[in-house]
């Protein structure tokens, strides 16, 4: 049995060849969704696993085996399209899909050589999900397409999973769900937390009800649901409900309430439609979001989601949203909507994120965690903690990752299952500690109950010998740049909606 680190090499390999020849990492990874999903099908028939066959005869693994030259070529795109009209996991996963690997020879080679020669159904858990981990990971590098902004980076997934705590029987989702990293950590967390303690029935509820993820880029919830089931998540055929769905998560209350909703709602503040003239002339209008579930309208998206997870927790529902640093500051519907979470919510605890973290540049974000709770004329919230990871802290996608172990103060400090054991480790006496409590009446009267809060000491404003490498000075510049040009464009993309009014 191949190891994880051979089966990503040999994956990367051959990635390397059809790059050559035009492909994306993208487009590398969407026909290995297909391929494997062919392949690991026939398996689970094979060995037994299932009692009918998840694909059509003659549209399966074997058909594509037994041929070869052009008459695969056109055979694979006659698979991809008949499978693309089924229902359940395969209408999600092929659904318009294309063949684009033009080269017959190189497409068998795929095929007989790189994905047959696995019994991928047999490989351990992990082996399979570091392998499709780290093509997902490649796809986010690939900035050129977009990519970047649905993957979250895993270090900081497993981290919020664990504050979180997950249980047996939970419904959990995330209604920006990317990639699938958030629903997939919550179900690893449970199998691994609960394993053998876990019933007949939890097991099924595990794998067929306990997720639900939507996403509204197409091809996004093809990788998703690629990912889930390569874990073993979501039901073999069209009966059950999928746990994945394309779908605009802002468009309408879904009616579904949630124990647990974890999620990073895609970056880029805010949401706009084009709009063509009868001259044939091309502007953006604001597309402003009203919803009777919502506590004030607005076109920035991060604020519609904080709005969103509300709406959709259970009451004593947990939730933790990765939002970025205006959504703490931003005056007008964003003052509105954090008073209101402050009062109806419980809204306990604010990670401030370092930056150069994240594959699309630019960007300062935190999570931030609340309970929701029944309605009261009292507020909810009795005092905020936050950790500063952030000030004085420096991480690069290069030379100077993310890794799990740099968030486990923070898990330690938030105490998972026993916040009234928290403890601050800042003090007069120790100015260097990254955690402390804030009161809601101090937060109130702040500037517009602005919950962008810091206190350490910023050691690059001082001169010193303690800065970080020059690279790593660059790339923070960089994202900083790139932060203020954002900002600029959004501002300039607001003066020409004006000015057409």
């Amino acid at each position: 049995m191949s190891s994880s680190a051979q089966i990503v090499q040999k994956l990367w390999s051959y990635c390397s060849v059809l790059r050559d020849d035009g492909l994306s990492y993208g487009d590398y990874v969407e026909q290995l969704t297909y391929l494997l999903f062919l392949k690991m099908a026939e398996e689970r028939l094979q060995l037994g696993l299932t009692d009918k066959a998840v694909v059509p005869k003659n549209y399966d693994w074997p058909s594509l085996l037994k041929r070869d030259g052009d008459e695969l070529e056109t055979h694979y795109r006659h698979v991809l399209e008949h499978l693309g009209k089924q229902g359940g996991m395969l209408g999600i996963i092929f659904r318009k899909a294309q063949n684009k690997i033009q080269d017959p020879a190189k497409l068998r080679r795929l095929i007989v050589d790189l994905i047959d020669r696995e019994e991928w159904t047999a490989l351990d858990t992990d082996v399979k999900g570091d392998a499709y981990e780290g093509l997902l990971e490649k796809n986010a590098q690939d900035t050129k397409g977009g990519a970047g902004q649905y993957f979250t980076p895993r270090p900081l997934i497993q981290a919020v999973v664990q504050a979180l705590q997950p249980q047996p029987g939970e419904l959990i989702c995330d209604p920006a769900a990317g990639t699938g990293g958030f629903l997939l950590a919550t179900h690893d967390y449970i199998e691994k937390t609960f394993g053998k303690d876990l019933s007949k029935k939890q097991k099924r509820h595990l794998k067929l009800e306990a997720l639900r993820g939507v996403e509204l880029v197409d091809s996004v919830t093809r990788l998703c649901a690629m990912n889930l089931l390569l874990h073993g998540i979501g039901p073999n055929d069209d009966e059950a409900v999928p746990p994945i769905q394309t779908n605009d998560s802002l468009g309408a209350d879904p009616g579904d309430r949630f124990d647990l909703v974890l999620t990073n709602p895609p970056f880029g503040k805010k949401s706009s439609v084009m709009v063509v003239t009868e001259e044939g002339d091309q502007s953006r209008e604001a597309l402003t979001v009203h919803r009777e579930d919502f506590w004030a309208a607005s076109s920035n998206k991060q604020l519609n989601f904080v709005q969103h997870v509300r709406t959709i927790l259970k009451i004593g529902g947990r939730a933790a949203v990765v939002v970025p640093d205006n959504v703490l500051f931003e005056g007008g519907a964003g003052e509105n909507v954090r008073r209101a979470l402050l009062n109806d919510c419980n809204v306990h605890t604010l990670l401030r994120l370092p930056t150069g973290i994240f594959y699309a540049q630019g960007v300062k974000a935190n999570v931030l965690f609340f309970e929701k709770r029944e309605a009261s004329k009292k507020p909810w919230t009795d005092k905020i903690w936050v950790y500063d990871l952030r000030t004085n802290i420096h991480f690069t996608l290069k030379t100077k990752r993310l890794e799990r172990t740099d968030l486990d103060e923070f898990v330690a400090c938030y105490k998972p299952g026993e916040p009234q054991k928290r403890r601050a480790t800042w003090s007069e006496k120790n100015p260097d500690g990254r955690w402390r409590a804030y009161k809601l009446d101090e937060i109130l009267a702040r500037d517009k109950a602005s919950l962008d809060i810091f206190w350490l000491k910023d050691e690059s404003l001082e001169a010193n010998d303690n800065l970080p490498p020059p690279d790593v000075i660059a790339a923070e510049i960089v994202e900083d740049l790139k932060a203020a040009l954002e900002q600029f464009a959004e501002v300039e993309a607001d003066l020409s909606i004006i000015g057409a009014e």
